[in-house]
């Protein structure tokens, strides 16, 4: 079992970056399938990008080219670079860790067992 913390968000301009962080405890999340989700009030949770357990990506296509998941095996944290923000990315941000490789429908937010508290992005324009 795994335990996930974010860290990381803040309240920023439109067009400057961001980096969120996601420390795992408990287990190596080299075997986890993870993903980052989002969720703006009164919006359901939509997934923005997930890292498989070989490293390979995927991005939702709202976030692509402008955010980076990525993440250090060694410090058992995984990280989204968000560059270029804009006022719609303002939302609370999760991580996601399901101990299987990551499947078609990445972004199911059912499909995956642990999550972290969150921990928001507030983009002013």
């Amino acid at each position: 079992q795994v335990q996930l913390a974010e860290s990381g968000g803040g309240s920023v301009q439109a067009g400057e970056s961001v980096r969120l962080s996601c420390a795992a405890s408990g287990h190596t999340i080299n075997t986890y399938c993870m993903a980052w989700f989002r969720q703006a009030p009164g919006k359901e949770r939509e997934g923005v990008a997930g890292i498989d357990r070989d490293g390979s990506t995927r991005y939702a296509d709202s976030v692509k080219g402008r955010f980076t998941a990525s993440k250090d095996n060694t410090k058992n944290t995984l990280y989204l670079q968000m560059n270029s923000l804009k006022p719609e990315d303002t939302a609370m941000y999760y991580c996601a860790a399901e101990a299987l490789s990551c499947p078609g429908l990445l972004y199911d937010a059912t499909w995956y067992t642990y999550w972290g508290q969150g921990t928001q992005v507030t983009v002013s324009s």
